[in-house]
């Protein structure tokens, strides 16, 4: 038993200086954020934690699917629509936001601390459909709104549309004209935007191989003829073909810096496979988040000391290692929190200190069930030992039953939209995991080390042990 003490001591301190260095504001090596980002090209930080719309302040949109009267929804549009807009707000650099589904036919999307709203929102709501036109020898310009082979095959149906906000009220050149599609979006591995020479903004991109094969066989076919490259019916640019092009090229139009990296992550991740409309947008102020985040953290502060007073004036001895327990225990959570990452909330925050009750609440049993066996007269060793196993049952099936009505919560908020609720279940599910372990392990064993370094007589004492 003392080996396996020992090696669980180890255990616990590693444990427990990991904990420390990632709650830490360090500035983390890169290879250490790039594993907890699963290996994305741009890793997040584990500096700061991730906060909510409510502690940050932000904006959120809802989208709905935005379909003619009695037009089916494809099944799983909807979850490829969630992908590519998750994509999307990725590759605008928002950290810290949340796409999730509302019912069937509604994406709910969270972006906190965003810069320009309105840019963000159009570029998770536009289809993004790419596409490579034939002009077929009419000559177009930037910005002229076209049909094609891939858009309504009637000009009412364009002008239904541009009534609709799908496409703006622009003047449509060719009404009745239907041009031809020769290559989509699917011919793409990456676009970036960048600036020029000159610094204009414009847009370079790379092909797949089978795209990059079927583009320069276009190009070499259509020297010094018009390649229209459009985006859900607007021209961007419509360049002149002055050489047979292979693996990668470059859109120039006038692109403000925004216009071309909205463009770029629009083309980068693809169409949807749904129109989307904007049903609400909610902006919450940062000022709120602010006050919000100050009175959590004291509230959260105030919490866990009075439960380590409690501890302490209860269980004496006991109590005081359970209290180091219940540090480890909040460090670890914190820990968890920057490594999954969880989006901090309010409600999150309250399923947090939640767990810290229902952690301390283990203890409590277990105490006690120590204090019953020593007044039979049972060996404090025993009593140790026998008040763990003992109370490990009804601890076992205590967090059973909590850890299914999270199951319920988050199922709630995932299904519904509702992420405060789903923020409550996820910190509130995590808090219960860790307590276990930290009620069952770690002070188990603290006092199995406490009995073997020598301090057996103090725990009998009724003093220090308080029964």
């Amino acid at each position: 038993m003392r080996n396996t003490t020992t090696i669980a001591l180890i255990l616990i301190v590693v444990l427990t200086l990991g904990a420390l260095y990632i709650v830490l504001p360090l500035d983390h090596p890169d290879w250490l954020n790039r594993a907890v980002s699963g290996g994305s090209e741009t890793p997040r930080s584990l500096k700061e934690f991730r906060l909510g719309l409510d502690l940050r302040g932000g904006t959120q949109v809802l989208l709905e699917a935005d379909l003619a009267e009695g037009q089916p929804l494809d099944e799983g549009a909807m979850a490829a629509a969630k992908t590519i807009v998750e994509n999307r707000v990725n590759g605008l650099g928002v950290a810290e936001a949340v796409v999730q589904a509302q019912g069937d036919r509604r994406l709910i999307v969270e972006l906190p601390g965003i810069d320009n709203p309105d840019q963000a929102v159009e570029t998770l709501r536009s289809t993004g459909q790419l596409e490579f036109v034939d002009p077929g020898g009419i000559p177009l310009a930037s910005n002229i709104v076209i049909n094609t082979t891939n858009r309504p095959t009637a000009a009412s149906d364009l002008q239904a549309e541009i009534s609709a906000g799908n496409v703006e009220p622009v003047d449509i050149p060719y009404p009745d004209q239907i041009f031809q599609t020769v290559m989509t979006g699917d011919i793409l591995r990456a676009a970036i935007a960048a600036p020029d020479q000159y610094g204009r903004w414009e847009i370079s991109f790379e092909l797949t191989q089978a795209g990059s094969d079927q583009f320069f066989a276009y190009t070499r076919d259509h020297i010094g003829e018009q390649l229209a490259i459009v985006l859900d019916g607007r021209v961007l640019s419509a360049p002149v073909i002055n050489a047979a092009i292979q693996g990668s090229g470059v859109i120039t139009g006038d692109f403000t810096k925004a216009d071309a990296e909205s463009l770029a992550v629009q083309m980068r991740y693809g169409a949807l496979p749904v129109p989307l409309a904007v049903i609400d947008i909610r902006t919450i102020g940062a000022s709120l988040g602010q006050d919000s985040v100050q009175s959590g953290l004291q509230a959260g502060l105030l919490g866990i000391l009075a439960v380590f007073a409690f501890m302490l004036l209860m269980y004496r001895l006991p109590g005081l290692l359970a209290d180091a327990a219940l540090a480890i225990y909040v460090l670890m959570n914190l820990a968890v929190y920057k490594l999954i990452p969880v989006v901090l909330t309010l409600p999150g925050i309250a399923g947090f200190l939640l767990s810290v009750g229902m952690a301390v609440d283990a203890n409590i049993l277990i105490f006690e069930r120590m204090k019953e066996e020593l007044r039979t007269g049972r060996s404090i060793r025993l009593a140790v030992e026998t008040g763990f196993s003992r109370a490990w049952l009804a601890i076992r099936d205590g967090n059973l039953s909590t850890l299914i009505s999270s199951a319920v919560l988050y199922w709630f908020g995932n299904t519904f939209g509702a992420s405060i609720v789903k923020g409550f279940a996820v910190t509130l599910t995590i808090g219960v995991l860790l307590s276990m372990f930290t009620a069952v392990v770690m002070t188990r064993t603290f006092m199995r080390t406490f009995l073997a370094t020598g301090g057996r007589k103090l725990l009998e004492s009724k003093t220090l042990m308080n029964y």
